[in-house]
């Protein structure tokens, strides 16, 4: 009876000291994934407001760094830095275009510009 004990209570810490080990890899492979800076132009902006608010829309999102305006005129640039393992261009766009106007909030008038 002792033997099964001993058998189970090893086979236990063995597994939880192997969970353990795995999502400590895991955590640390995604903060290892370097930061990508993209690009990205957009449509529709009329004021400093405007480029604010998109900003603002964009850093909320789980893996962006930083968003900053780097152009303003018909078609608008922002620099986003962020980590393509937690967030993608994609959701970056969405978040972009799903900002509401300054003007109006239930509209949306900013367009990605691919």
């Amino acid at each position: 009876m002792n033997f099964i004990k001993s058998f189970l209570l090893a086979v236990i810490g063995l597994m939880a000291s192997t969970n353990l080990a795995f999502s400590q890899s895991t955590s640390i492979a995604e903060s290892e994934i370097a930061p990508t800076t993209s690009t990205v132009s957009v449509k529709g902006i009329t004021c400093s407001k405007d480029l604010a608010m998109i900003s603002d829309s964009v850093e909320k999102l789980e893996g962006v760094n930083i968003c900053k305006a780097a152009k303003k005129g018909a078609t608008s640039k922002f620099e986003v830095t962020f980590n393509p393992a937690l967030v993608s261009e994609k959701e970056i766009h969405a978040a972009i275009e799903a900002t509401g106007s300054c003007e109006d909030p239930n509209e949306r008038p900013y367009k990605v510009k691919l």
